[in-house]
């Protein structure tokens, strides 16, 4: 799923929820028509290495998700995480990510894969398709498949519900090769995230018409291409199960069936206590445990008109100590479970504080500059990681994260100026050396909003408020729920602070670039910020995007995007942070399951050890 879209449980919970993205890399060696090897033993995120010849055949594993998904169709705007998760069992993906988030070419599905080089036209993408992969109906993959999509995906039919995802609007034409298992796509410009299209990859008949495109694909009898077919599909009894795909080719799925439970995060924890899921992601059941376990959350705000006709979100109290002592019990319950390991990751998301740059006083961009120069990023990682057991990192890039080719941290670019001079330059003066600044009689006093319950988010709120304190600038955490956080507050500019996570890829030239693009007015004269929340931006940043996507050269398009990234940190747009946390809870002598980073779950691999006992499958008590 390409979009860049957030919704508000994206915007508001990805600094407590585990979530898989179901996109794709963009960063790979140099394509070459050889044959794939074969992947290597997973060392993704925290999952512990192992042989798959010492997971046993059989038995059934319970894995804990937000609820059943209304579609399995990724590209449909009711898709969720879940939705993705169960995609990678069930659909093929030509390309899956590593564990630096690089996009690599999945044999199972390919036998290789290469794009013309950088300066040809027009760029034609060559796909030698593995020549056992059918469909479960026992339809081979073909160039049929690839074209339906591309009309449903590329934007002209109207008729097709799709969250749009980018490239497939450059495709010209597409055609078989030299033989059905031969696909040639050709671009008609260059296009850096090909290995982006098609992942995942759906039959022709669900992509033909627009009809069979927008029903929701769910249920049995699904025509599917994985190591799992759907062999249960129970939305009121919260259960999906997937069984072994009796036509698939690949390496045999382990496990003899899966089931996908809908378990609250609350519940989580007993699930696992009492032998009732086997893997449940724990963020939000440790972040949200003070509001979980029914301690007082913070009070939601209320929004109210000011003189500028803008609504800004009424201060709460105090954050109660109660949300993060909670969370601090919670982890360590996990920890101390029975037969229970809770992996630990920086999951591949970028946590940062955004500035309005609409909202006085924020429209200056030398205060904009200042205050980002204020943040100790250390300091900050340290107060949202450390108590979750994770290596306290900040992060210095809007677009990447540490562990991506190209990282680099470009915040010492942003301005060479100090605190103290770019704010005295602005008018903000400092009364006495621990007062808060004042202009015009004003004082220089911001609210930073953040999700309401979130441990992680009120610890980060306490040490961004100590950081800009220091330098004379004073801030008031105020908090809002997951359900108006984006529609409410980012998207109608209802804010003056913030701070939330953005999903990274491995294609910030696509994926990053809403993010980002300059607000442009609409037909009507009102300026539209799309998913720029901070409402700043440049046309240099938009060409610098524009070139990096259409740049095939790596090293050529790193650079592109090293440079956006200076000018975004010089504009004063946001403030990256670290990376979310990411916490799963695998019971003992499964195999193959934690937490997967960058990667995705190699769902035939998944089981138990060689002598571990797999419960009986049980009706779903959740």
């Amino acid at each position: 799923m390409r979009a860049r879209q957030l919704t508000a449980a994206a915007a508001a919970l990805l600094l407590a929820t585990s979530t898989l993205a179901a996109c794709t890399g963009d960063r790979a060696p140099a394509p070459a028509p050889a044959p794939v090897p074969a992947p290597p033993t997973i060392t993704t995120g925290d999952v512990r290495p192992y042989d798959r010849d010492t997971v046993r055949d059989g038995g059934t594993l319970r894995w804990a998700v937000d609820a059943v998904p209304a579609t399995l169709n990724v590209y449909q705007p009711a898709a969720t995480a879940d939705s993705a998760l169960l995609a990678h069992a069930l659909y093929p993906s030509l390309f899956r990510p590593d564990e630096h988030g690089r996009p690599v070419a999945d044999p199972d599905y390919l036998v290789a894969a290469e794009s013309t080089p950088p300066g040809r036209r027009p760029q034609v993408i060559t796909y030698r398709l593995n020549p056992k992969a059918v469909w479960s109906d026992g339809t081979p993959f073909s160039a049929a498949d690839f074209t339906a999509q591309r009309a449903a995906l590329s934007g002209p039919d109207t008729a097709y519900t799709s969250t749009r995802p980018a490239g497939y609007g450059l495709i010209d034409s597409i055609e078989q090769g030299a033989d059905p298992a031969e696909v040639k796509v050709v671009l008609r410009q260059p296009y850096a995230d090909w290995r982006a299209l098609f992942s995942p990859l759906y039959p022709a008949a669900r992509t033909a018409t627009a009809t069979a495109f927008n029903q929701p694909l769910t249920g049995t009898g699904q025509v599917t291409a994985g190591p799992y077919a759907v062999a249960g599909y129970d939305p009121e009894g919260g259960r999906v199960t997937l069984g072994r795909n009796p036509l698939w080719w690949g390496d045999p799925a382990k496990a003899d069936r899966i089931d996908f439970l809908a378990a609250p995060p609350e519940q989580r924890l007993d699930g696992l206590d009492q032998d009732r899921l086997d893997i449940a992601p724990l963020t939000a059941a440790v972040d949200r445990a003070g509001v979980l376990s029914g301690a007082s959350p913070d009070a939601s705000p209320s929004a109210s008109p000011t003189v500028s006709g803008t609504a800004t979100p009424t201060p709460a109290a105090a954050p109660p100590a109660a949300v993060p002592e909670a969370a601090v019990r919670e982890l360590r319950r996990a920890e101390a479970l029975p037969g229970v390991t809770v992996h630990r990751a920086a999951a591949p998301s970028l946590t940062q504080l955004t500035l309005n740059a609409a909202h006085e006083p924020l429209t200056d961009p030398a205060v904009r500059a200042a205050l980002g120069l204020a943040v100790d990023r250390r300091r900050i990682a340290d107060a949202a990681l450390t108590p979750l057991g994770l290596v306290a990192a900040p992060l210095g890039s809007h677009l990447l994260t540490a562990d991506q080719d190209g990282y680099r941290d470009n915040g010492p670019a942003a301005a060479p100026a100090d605190v103290s001079r770019l704010l005295d330059e602005a008018g903000w003066r400092r009364p006495t050396d621990d007062g808060t600044r004042t202009k015009d009689g004003k004082d220089l006093a911001l609210t930073l909003l953040i999700p309401a319950g979130s441990a992680t988010a009120l610890r980060t709120a306490d040490a961004l408020t100590a950081d800009l304190a220091e330098s004379g600038i004073a801030v008031r955490p105020v908090t809002a729920p997951a359900e108006t956080f984006v529609q409410d507050h980012l998207a109608t500019g209802d804010y003056e602070l913030a701070v939330f996570s953005w999903p990274a890829g491995s294609n910030p030239a696509t994926e990053q670039r809403p993010v980002y693009a300059k607000p442009r007015p609409d037909p009507d004269g009102v300026l539209e910020a799309g998913t720029n929340f901070a409402r700043a931006g440049t046309e240099e940043i938009d060409r610098l995007f524009d070139r990096a996507a259409a740049e095939l050269d790596l090293d050529a398009r790193l650079a592109l995007l090293q440079e956006a990234d200076t000018r975004i940190w010089q504009l004063g747009h946001s403030v990256p942070l670290y990376q979310r946390p990411d916490l799963v809870g695998v019971r003992s002598g499964v195999v193959g399951a934690g937490a997967w980073g960058f990667g995705w779950p190699r769902f035939q691999d998944i089981g138990w050890a060689g002598g571990e006992q797999s419960p009986e499958a049980t009706p779903s008590a959740w």
